[in-house]
């Protein structure tokens, strides 16, 4: 069976943009891959972390896939840091990469703005590691947003460069996965920035941990245009808010912006997003029951992480000893 690695950084609370563009599409692909499911604490610390806060987003967002419906019997659900393997072969792939490469990343430029001599090396060499993520399983599929993009084609270069270097056929070059009407989900306050943990009004998302009261007032405040819905795709241009509810609503229903559109087109806003409302109730508001049970019991959540972290570590183990192997790394 091919083999799928995906991760999310604990950094904060899962939002409708994580469910939306990751979290419901891993449940779908747990069928039909064989699937690693990391807590990418590591990467998390590439900016500062409070320790505290950092083990408690751990938690919750390992709750967060579960309550969403990852199997953890049936997957792998572990946090990054537990795997030493994961660290070790990304110090190789430091040394496989480029310089050039790295510093054409978008992401560090962006995160890392006008002060780039005040980031981290960790913020700058975060793609290596995640090269590394991926193939210290040999996962051939890798699901990715349009900001991702980027980091998955290096860790092809980088898989290329080593086999070439090396004259092996160690790694796959992983495939990435783009899937789903709502892949990138739009701030609720402006349909031109993507939804964000970051962003200072809690407005601006829905939050897996939000109840149904919150929901609606989030989606009653959402920002709209004073035209009513368009009937087809096209009408749908040049109006992001307009666009953003649309796909969310495809999204949560299983259908098409068209498909939605030929329902809905010629509806007031207000009407919408009533029956938007209460589509969004219905699929979140049993995923934060649920999380709400997990995190009352966090030994709970702690075992399916320390069960992870054993089979995830089993498969890394030969890959890596496979690694250092090819390297030339004595081990007596």
């Amino acid at each position: 069976m091919a083999r799928i690695f995906s991760g999310v950084q604990p950094t904060g609370n899962l939002h409708l943009g994580n469910y939306l563009g990751a979290i419901r599409n891993w449940v779908k692909l747990q069928t039909e891959y064989d699937c690693l499911f990391c807590m990418a604490d590591q990467h998390a610390i590439t900016v500062w972390q409070d320790p505290e806060t950092l083990r408690r987003h751990t938690r919750e967002v390992t709750a967060g896939l579960l309550a969403a419906g990852i199997d953890p019997k049936r997957n792998i659900v572990f946090n990054q840091s537990t795997v030493p393997a994961h660290a070790q072969l990304a110090w190789v792939f430091n040394c496989v990469a480029r310089m050039g490469w790295l510093s054409r990343m978008t992401q560090f430029k962006d995160k890392a703005g006008k002060h780039k001599e005040n980031a981290s090396v960790g913020l700058f060499a975060y793609p290596d590691l995640m090269a590394a993520d991926i193939l210290l399983y040999k996962a051939t599929h890798v699901p990715v947003g349009e900001d991702q993009k980027q980091h998955l084609e290096l860790t092809r270069d980088i898989a290329q460069k080593f086999n070439n270097d090396f004259g092996v056929e160690l790694f796959p070059l992983p495939e990435p996965l783009t899937l789903g009407e709502a892949t990138r989900v739009m701030s609720l306050r402006d349909g031109t920035k993507k939804m964000s943990k970051s962003d200072e009004s809690d407005y601006s998302r829905i939050n897996m941990t939000d109840d149904a009261d919150a929901i609606a007032q989030k989606l009653r405040k959402a920002k709209t245009d004073p035209e009513p819905l368009p009937e087809s795709v096209e009408g749908l241009s040049g109006r992001p808010e307009a666009a953003n509810l649309v796909g969310i609503y495809a999204a949560l229903s299983d259908l098409s912006k068209a498909d939605v559109l030929a329902k809905v087109g010629g509806q007031p806003f207000s009407t919408f997003k009533q029956d938007l409302t209460d589509l969004a109730v219905s699929v979140l508001q049993p995923i934060n029951t649920e999380m709400a049970r997990l995190l009352a019991d966090p030994a709970s959540v702690d075992a399916v992480l320390r069960d992870g972290a054993e089979r995830a570590g089993a498969i890394a183990e030969p890959i890596l000893a496979e690694v250092y192997d090819t390297v030339g790394f004595l081990r007596p």
